[in-house]
């Protein structure tokens, strides 16, 4: 658990924050981040600045320029390129001390179990809800930790389901919303983004969740924001069975 120099130096301004322990805690912590977009991007870059030590981040998909108003990892430079590529190239030259990985793979029940050894915890920064219950039904399968995020225009929604402890997305959500191709002002994905981080890096620091069984909206037209509280769903089919513990 111990901190050398150099590892001091680097996050000297947070050290008084998470100490040196919840610091460790971060350095040995595995982050799976689904998705490289708009929520991925400064999802990635802070993780990755707060010392998390490995990072994976899996996206299927390529950079287009439409993408560039808020999906700050991809540059006009990449248009074309795999965003995990262009992604992981970034955050590498950011913070050249810990690891991170990249696969552009399609996310199903098939595919996701295999990247989830050694995870410490999973951030939800999809697009789509398909995807997004694939890695709540792997979430609660392996017992982790899954941030969820959501953007739609000014507005955002985050939430924390804790293997347990709270419900999980089948119980906020049982159905998949109607959906199209949603509106994103940039700067909207990157404060949900950020909050996300923000609630990872808690968890992950050892801290008590404060998004656990409360869902979060932000309001940008207003810059306000309200929680909603989320009970667990005694039916639900994916985490019903699982045993509760007390936060």
């Amino acid at each position: 658990m111990t901190l050398n120099d150099r590892y001091r130096e680097r996050y000297r301004r947070q050290l008084p924050v998470l100490g040196e322990q919840g610091q460790a805690r971060l350095r040995d912590a595995h982050v799976l981040i689904a998705g490289a977009g708009g929520l991925g991007s400064p999802v990635a870059i802070y993780l990755a600045s707060a010392g998390v030590g490995t990072i994976t981040i899996i996206d299927r998909d390529r950079v287009e320029r439409s993408n560039l108003n808020r999906q700050i990892l991809h540059w006009e430079r990449d248009i074309g390129r795999e965003k995990v590529t262009s992604a992981v190239e970034k955050v590498r030259e950011l913070n050249p001390e810990i690891e991170v990985r990249g696969f552009s793979i399609d996310i199903s029940d098939r595919t996701i179990h295999p990247f989830l050894k050694g995870v410490t915890l999973i951030i939800d920064a999809t697009d789509n809800f398909p995807t997004r219950y694939v890695l709540n039904r792997a979430a609660v399968e392996a017992n982790l930790p899954l941030i969820f995020g959501a953007v739609y225009g000014l507005d955002g929604e985050v939430t924390a389901f804790l293997p347990g402890a709270t419900g999980c997305l089948s119980c906020l959500c049982s159905e998949p919303p109607l959906q199209d191709v949603p509106p994103v002002l940039g700067v909207t994905a990157g404060i949900i983004g950020l909050i996300q981080v923000a609630e990872a890096i808690r968890i992950l620091a050892g801290e008590r969740s404060v998004l656990a069984n409360r869902l979060l909206v932000w309001d940008g037209a207003l810059s306000s924001t309200m929680f909603i509280d989320i009970q667990k769903n005694p039916l639900c089919p994916v985490c019903s069975a699982r045993d509760t513990v007390s936060l």
